[in-house]
């Protein structure tokens, strides 16, 4: 008959899921770094579904999606499922929208803006 140390079994699945955590989180981080050094400039909205202001701010970034869609990409990055990026960025609330051009940071903003505001704030970057 098999015995098995359940300590010693669950440390060691605990020491897997780190690894395959880890993994995807280093995975995560490599594409997202590869999207924002594009040579277009890079819009990232960081966000939460439950959050007001980010379901404000949803309407809002799919019109400037449309509205500067051959000079800009735009990234939505959900916090809770991507809390490395987040972290990487520093980002303490949302929404935060963050404009990466070559992979730098040339403008930041938190909060909700509308339209306007957002668009005219853009165009000197793009």
């Amino acid at each position: 008959m098999l015995q098995v140390d359940m300590v010693q079994f669950k440390k060691n699945c605990k020491k897997v899921k780190t690894l395959i955590n880890n993994y995807i989180n280093n995975t995560a981080m490599s594409s997202f770094k590869e999207l924002i050094n594009s040579d277009k400039p890079v819009l990232v909205d960081f966000h939460a579904t439950w959050c007001g202001p980010c379901k404000q701010l949803s309407p809002v970034i799919e019109k400037v999606a449309s509205k500067f869609s051959e000079r800009l990409k735009i990234i939505k990055v959900d916090v809770d499922k991507n809390a490395s990026a987040a972290q990487a960025y520093q980002v303490k609330g949302v929404p935060t929208m963050i404009l990466f051009k070559q992979g730098k940071i040339v403008w930041r903003g938190s909060g909700y803006m509308d339209e306007g505001k957002l668009s005219k704030t853009l165009q000197a970057f793009v």
